[in-house]
């Protein structure tokens, strides 16, 4: 330690005081350590170590079972994709740091390392303050847009609004743990731009060792800026790691071509304008290509391609397939955990890798199941083998994680504090003497549901008879999940027997408490959907009949006072709405959703939901795997139809699905609307 006794007594002075060191005490503290020490406020060596088990909530085996029409007659062909054995891609929706956490400690390292571990990690974080969560909305000629959600816009935007430092930790703990799930002869390409490549290039030197740095690619295009007193920023940059001296490295797969001279310069060719010599004839290299260099071009996604899903920080696949190309072979598993588009999956689904890849978005999530299952189309399409994909999250264990974070883990009056938590998030307030109400606002009660279960039919009973026996007529019910029964038609009776129950979403947000403090939290209604089902013989078919939301982002009365002279779409009671406001502060409004089909995205059918088990894997105190079914059962991807950019009509009937016997069976209908938020149903059927 550098330190002479004057130095000492002077720290132990500000320490006593409450003030703050010096920097030149706090580089000579840890002079001893290494030459250079990275050090910003707010490091920390430690990292989260949990292991929270996974809910498999969908799993997708076969794209879909596809018709041909030959005249009033439907002809079914089941060609089922050829699932290769062993690994099941993985799509998971939550937090990347409890994600790699649990993947890094839980039962799915094994299932990686049987794989023969990570080898090719690729993430392309936020470089930002930017919406990287929010999406555009097309609707009857308009564009309206839906805002992340507060739980997204404090992952990253607040954690730009406390400066650098900050994101340096959120980046520091995730790429530790990436560095920990990687096999030792992998890789890690780190996608950033202007803002973050000299602070990201020292973080992955602290972690990776310099001595395991490759390359700093330079990925140019020509989009961009178009300013006049700097030079425009016109590329990105991509800093590529491996874990050790050992790493897979396949030049031939993306060696450059270029066009080769003829008149009188034998073995030579335009090499992006220079003259270069080639290998000798004897080379592997052919003579119109060369060595890959760290200089790379590759067009922006043009507006009208194929590729293009209007999401915005979506990559060409171009970029990802030179990477991949480049850094594994076919079978290797390979992971992102800044999913977006989804781009590294399909990409990777094309060349035959394994993959897993992770988002915080809702959107990003719905967008990467629908273009991965139109990957899956492509490939059978063309007799192609494809491997079956699963959609995780952390679910209650989440909810749990974050609960036992905000109480230290405290027991006692854990659940009055969980309920204070959500009454707060509310803007309620809290009532006693109740067994089945917790608070009231603007004249409503309210019930908190429970953090680890559904609310169920009844305990709708338990709050209804609790209303009617002291004359109280209308309650909110907020609740994590809601049990399929609960129906409209169930809702309807209980309001005509004098009670009108309203159930809401509680949504993540509620456990970040800059969340709360902001007031930012925003609660939304249960959607509903109705079908008609037709059954002849063993065979049934499906048919979406109605779609009811009351989804609110903006206050239409707030807009319309503060708005100047021009429009805006905003979204209220479930309602796109165009408002227009002219140069005599005359407002008009035109509603956008016409139907309830303009509500639809995407809807899926399992035709015997409790055919399969939900069963999770869990690490006991010994290290063993253990078993448990969770009560529920996982969704089984049969049949879909989504919109895409090429193909925006939807289907509202599905195949004829038949019945190999009789019995009764359980039907699960999906539905995700177009912001990206699910709503399901349960049918029962009989067939005879």
């Amino acid at each position: 330690m550098n330190l002479n006794d004057t130095d000492k007594n002077r720290i132990i002075e500000l320490i006593k005081a409450g003030e703050k060191l010096p920097k030149e005490y706090i580089y000579k503290l840890f002079a001893d350590e290494e030459d250079v020490f990275l050090f910003w406020n707010g490091r920390k060596e430690d990292v989260t170590n949990i292991a929270l088990p996974f809910h498999s909530i969908e799993h997708i085996d076969e794209p879909r079972k596809e018709e041909k029409k030959q005249g009033d007659m439907f002809e079914m062909f089941d060609t089922r994709g050829r699932q290769l054995k062993g690994w099941t891609n993985k799509l998971i929706w939550g937090d990347n740091k409890l994600i790699l956490s649990s993947l890094a400690n839980g039962p799915i390292r094994d299932e990686i390392e049987k794989e023969g571990g990570l080898k090719l990690i690729y993430i392309d974080p936020p470089f930002a303050v930017g919406a990287d969560f929010g999406f555009e909305i097309e609707i009857g000629g308009e564009k309206a847009e839906k805002k992340q959600s507060i739980i997204e816009e404090i992952a990253y935007r607040d954690t730009w609004g406390k400066g650098i430092s900050s994101y340096l930790t959120m980046m520091y703990e995730r790429l530790k743990l990436m560095h920990s799930l990687l096999s030792e002869d992998g890789s890690i390409y780190v996608h950033i731009d202007w803002r973050v490549s000299s602070y990201m290039r020292l973080l992955l030197n602290d972690i990776f060792g310099t001595e395991n740095f490759r390359n700093e690619i330079v990925w140019w295009y020509l989009w961009g800026g178009r300013g006049k007193k700097q030079w425009n920023n016109k590329h990105d940059n991509i800093l590529f790691y491996t874990k050790s001296d050992k790493w897979c490295f396949n030049y031939l797969e993306v060696l450059e071509g270029h066009n080769l001279m003829t008149e009188g310069s034998k073995n030579r060719l335009n090499y992006k304008g220079a003259m270069v010599t080639t290998k000798s004839e004897s080379s592997e290299i052919p003579e119109d290509k060369v060595l890959p260099s760290d200089t790379w071009y590759i067009a922006t996604i043009n507006a009208m391609a194929t590729e293009k899903i209007a999401y915005p920080t979506q990559k060409p696949e171009a970029l990802l397939e030179r990477i991949i190309k480049a850094s594994s072979n076919e079978g290797d598993l390979i992971a992102d955990f800044f999913c977006g588009s989804g781009t590294t999956a399909a990409v990777a689904e094309k060349l035959g890798r394994k993959w897993i890849t992770t988002d915080l978005g809702r959107f990003s999530i719905h967008t990467a199941r629908k273009r991965l299952i139109g990957v899956q189309r492509e490939l059978q399409k063309n007799g192609k083998d494809f491997r079956a994909f699963e959609i995780l999250n952390l679910g209650k264990y989440e909810r749990q994680f974050f609960m036992d974070d905000l109480t230290n883990g405290k027991r006692k009056a854990k659940e009055d504090l969980y309920v204070d938590l959500i009454l707060e998030a509310y803007k309620a307030k809290r009532i006693d003497g109740h067994s089945a109400l917790h608070g009231q606002k603007a004249g409503r009660f309210v019930h908190v549901g429970p953090l680890d279960v559904p609310v169920t039919q009844s305990r709708l009973v338990d709050i209804f008879e609790e209303c009617r026996k002291n004359l109280y007529t209308q309650v909110d019910v907020l609740g994590f999940e809601f049990e399929m029964g609960l129906t409209p038609q169930f809702i309807q009776e209980l309001k005509e027997k004098g009670v009108s129950i309203t159930l809401k979403y509680i949504p993540k947000d509620v456990f970040d408490k800059r969340a709360v403090e902001k007031g930012q939290v925003k609660f939304f209604d249960v959607a509903y959907l109705n079908t008609k089902e037709k059954i002849n013989g063993k065979s049934i078919t499906i048919e979406l009949t109605d779609f009811v939301t009351h989804y609110t982002q903006d206050d239409i009365e707030e807009l319309q006072q503060s708005m100047r002279a021009g429009s805006k779409v905003v979204i209220e009671d479930g309602q796109i709405i165009k408002v227009e406001k002219d140069k005599n502060g005359i407002i008009t409004k035109t509603i956008l959703t016409k139907d309830w089909h303009d509500w639809i995205d995407y809807w899926a059918i399992d035709f015997n939901y409790e055919d399969k088990k939900e069963i999770i894997k869990i690490k006991n105190e010994s290290g063993e795997i253990e078993e448990h079914w969770t009560g529920n059962y996982l969704f089984e991807n049969e049949w879909q139809s989504f919109r895409t950019k090429k193909n925006p009509t939807l289907e509202f009937t599905s195949i004829a699905y038949e019945y190999k016997k009789a019995g009764k069976y359980k039907v699960m209908v999906k539905v995700v609307d177009i912001l990206g938020i699910d709503t399901s149903k349960i049918i029962e059927v009989h067939i005879k």
